[in-house]
C-alpha cells in the first residue's frame, strides 16, 4: 500500500485466529489488530471486498467472533480485514483486547 489509510492505530500481537469465507475454514494468526481491522498471516485465499467470518483465541483462552471485509490481500502471505460490522458488545471486548 502506497498510502496510509487507517484510521485507528494498530498495535502489534499474536493472536490465534480461525477465519471462514468463500474458500471455507482456515488457522491463521493475527500480527497486528485495531478497532478498525487487522491483519492476518494466511496462506488461505479471500478476495477484497470478500465478508469473512473471524473467531480470535483471546489469551486469556475466551474467544471472540467478528465480521469484516477483506481489504488487501498479498498473495501466499495474508490479507488485511477492515471491521465494518461491530456491535457495541464486540467493540467493548475489541478495545479490552487492544488496552492490554
Amino acid at each position: 500500500m502506497d498510502e496510509e489509510r487507517r484510521e485507528e492505530e494498530r498495535v502489534t500481537v499474536s493472536l490465534e485466529v480461525f477465519w471462514e469465507g468463500g474458500s471455507g475454514l482456515h488457522p491463521a494468526r493475527i500480527s497486528d489488530i485495531s478497532l478498525g481491522g487487522c491483519y492476518l498471516d494466511t496462506i488461505g485465499s479471500a478476495e477484497p471486498g470478500e465478508v469473512i467470518g473471524l473467531t480470535i483465541k483471546l489469551p486469556d483462552g475466551e474467544r471472540l467472533t467478528l465480521r469484516g471485509e477483506v481489504a488487501f490481500r498479498i498473495k501466499n502471505l495474508g490479507f488485511s480485514v477492515c471491521f465494518t460490522f461491530l456491535t457495541d458488545e464486540e467493540q467493548r471486548l475489541l478495545t479490552q483486547l487492544i488496552n492490554r
